[in-house]
């Protein structure tokens, strides 16, 4: 047996995994505490993206917020991108991996949510000056100082999802703050931009996107990296999609609201990771980013040890056909009956590399697979390895394929496999990404996952994307425009917040009255019907909450929650009536107060009425047969008494009347 069969057979991918997993000091989330990310340096910041309540666009005159539910369109553009040399004669790292994607984009079109400019056959039209004024009050809550002319410029978008190749942007604010609860969070900058298309799918080498989102206006708010944990960032996000929706002037739904987690750690680098569309993800993706970062930098240490010159370090490559990997698994056995290309390839030196931890469920080798697909566009599963922890080739197949590499006991082995034109570029994806891990962490942006874990989405695009867009004139901004804008603001969060608490609201129905923003509401019905914002705050947040959640509800008019609430003030019915109300009133909600009381049953009933009933509902839990433990004997008879009681006596007296009758 030659070195590397030698070597492999005391080689444990599962013990290595775990090994370099505690080395990298991994915590899970809900176990981490402070000092274990003051340890590897955790630093956050966020680029809050939000669209705005317009009718039309941005630099158009097609309708916002009109989406093509169906598949149907009425025109296909299909675009080839390609890289261009910049002013400075370079070319843009994004560019140069997008065209190596050779990816087809394919936009869908329909006639009634979009037009000529959409698709770059017309210059833009003036600045929608509607979202304008939203992105300044916006900006002003925001404590930003507002520009004294917004210059639109382009922003270099080269993943295809927008036709022209650039976003239209301008900046609107700079250097604001945000509070959250121990700590202030400056922003860097407010920007108004025109949003970008929906990606339908991506197989393969092509790509297809509706255009009904493309050019709706949207505002993106960027924090300087100041949050030192995750739930800083959960927080600082959670401000600012509060902050905007107390306009009342933004969309909500979703895909109305996203946001880009900058994350980094230390001696790593910035790492984007892409449209998280909600924000409970975020705690679990940023603590999981810093620490892929952490433990890449780990390997880097331990390959470095190996390989001393990263320049001259080489893959090896060679061809393997079907007999060599008798018998063939099942995936190899789709390969050849493809007439895809098999290659085996040498990784020198990087044993232990592929098993090595990165995040919860996933190795380096992970690493490699992403990028092959984003890249090379192989389809997963598009790779086997020596290093996995469930093997799926026998150490005889590696050792007979390791021969044609002469490979040894320090080296890895991989098979890729797919079309014979993609194969070029894949061998380059997977040598150039081998390099990066002798330097460290690759700037790069990846897509989130429910599960916490991040996948490679494209090279993170070059600080020199921005340049003057010659088709708009500067847009002055007088003093004068920006103080009238100024007089009709809500009131800050953070005020909101506080009131909340001085109302003695319980403090976990905040998060779902500010992101419906509700406080309006609950303040109203405060000052007008003189209802304590404690009982509205509660029947909101837990009971309004829960019915919709239950009902598979989006949309309520929540003026009806006012308007119930007065009639109750009106007829001089309990409060509590309200929550036998509401499931009702959201299955039926054109239905009448009076004739739902009716559907409920309900009668008008004085509380001496209901309280004479006790001596024999009393009676009837004596004689029960199956009755329960004398304990259960209050629950039982307020069970009995609940429906009636209801709007009619305050349940608390009655609880109290029902333990001095049983005493």
């Amino acid at each position: 047996m030659n070195q590397f069969s030698k070597m492999d057979k005391s080689f444990d991918a599962q013990a290595n995994y775990e090994r370099s997993r505690a080395e990298a000091g991994y915590v899970p989330r809900n176990e981490a505490r402070q000092q274990d990310y003051d340890r590897i340096g955790f630093m956050s910041g966020l680029e809050v993206h939000q669209q705005l309540l317009t009718k039309e666009k941005l630099f158009c005159h097609c309708p916002a917020g009109v989406y093509n539910k169906s598949h149907e369109y009425d025109a296909e553009i299909v675009r080839h991108m390609r890289p261009t040399l910049s002013e400075l004669g370079e070319y843009d790292g994004t560019a140069l991996m997008e065209f190596k994607t050779r990816k087809e984009i394919v936009y869908r079109i329909k006639n009634a949510t979009a037009c000529t400019y959409e698709v770059d056959d017309t210059p833009p039209f003036p600045i929608n000056r509607e979202a304008l004024g939203i992105a300044i009050e916006i900006s002003l809550l925001s404590k930003l100082n507002i520009v004294g002319e917004v210059h639109i410029t382009r922003k270099q978008y080269l993943d295809g999802s927008i036709p022209t190749g650039f976003q239209r942007t301008a900046i609107i604010g700079v250097e604001g703050e945000i509070p959250l609860r121990n700590k202030t969070i400056r922003l860097i900058q407010l920007s108004i931009e025109e949003d970008s298309c929906r990606e339908i799918s991506d197989i393969g080498h092509k790509r297809v996107y509706k255009t009904d989102r493309l050019g709706m206006p949207l505002i993106e708010t960027v924090t300087y990296p100041e949050c030192m944990n995750p739930d800083e960032v959960h927080e600082a996000c959670d401000y600012i999609r509060f902050l905007n929706r107390s306009t009342g002037k933004v969309r909500t739904g979703i895909g109305a609201g996203r946001q880009d987690v900058n994350v980094s750690c230390k001696g790593g680098t910035r790492v984007e990771i892409k449209g998280v569309a909600h924000t409970k993800w975020i705690p679990e993706l940023t603590h999981n980013e810093a620490f892929r970062q952490w433990s890449l930098l780990l390997l880097r240490n331990k390959l470095t040890e190996r390989i001393t010159d990263s320049s001259a370090w080489k893959v090896q490559v060679a061809d393997v056909n079907a007999e060599t990997i008798e018998p063939l698994p099942d995936i190899l056995q789709q390969a050849t009956d493809l007439k895809h290309d098999i290659k085996i390839i040498r990784l020198p030196n990087f044993k232990g590399a592929l098993s090595h931890f990165t995040q919860p469920g996933k190795m380096f080798a992970n690493e490699l697979s992403d990028r092959l697909k984003v890249i090379a566009c192989l389809e997963k599963p598009n790779m086997l390895h020596n290093e996995m922890l469930v093997p799926a080739l026998t150490e005889a197949q590696w050792t007979l394929m390791g021969k044609k590499l002469k490979a040894n006991g320090n080296d890895a082995l991989m098979l890729i496999w797919g079309p014979q034109d993609d194969m070029k570029t894949a061998i380059e994806t997977i040598e150039e990404r081998c390099k990066m891990a002798l330097d460290g962490i690759p700037p790069e942006t990846r897509k989130s996952l429910p599960d916490g874990t991040t996948i490679f989405e494209r090279v993170l695009p070059g600080a020199d994307r921005m340049y003057p867009d010659t088709d708009s004139a500067p847009i002055p901004l007088a003093d004068s425009y920006i103080d009238n804008l100024s007089k009709n603001m809500p009131e800050d969060v953070i005020k909101r917040y506080h009131q909340l608490k001085k109302w003695g609201v319980p403090e976990d129905t905040y998060t779902y009255i500010f992101s419906k923003n509700l406080y309006p509401l609950i303040s109203d019905m405060h000052e007008k019907l003189g209802i304590d914002p404690k009982i509205t705050g509660t029947f909101i947040g837990h009971k309004l909450k829960h019915e919709l959640g239950k009902a598979g509800k989006d949309k309520f008019k929540m003026k009806t929650i006012f308007h119930l609430f007065a009639f109750l003030k009106e007829n001089k019915l309990d409060y509590r009536l309200a929550w036998r109300m509401l499931p009702e009133l959201i299955v039926h909600p054109r239905l009448d107060f009076d004739s739902l009381l009716n559907t409920l049953k309900f009668k008008k009933t004085d509380e001496d009425s209901i309280l004479a009933k006790l001596p024999f509902v009393g009676e009837k839990f004596e004689v029960n047969p199956k009755k329960p433990e004398s304990q259960h004997r209050h629950n039982w008879i307020m069970g009995q008494l609940r429906n009636l009681a209801t709007g009619n006596i305050d349940l608390t007296k009655l609880a109290m009347a029902v333990k001095a009758n049983q005493a």
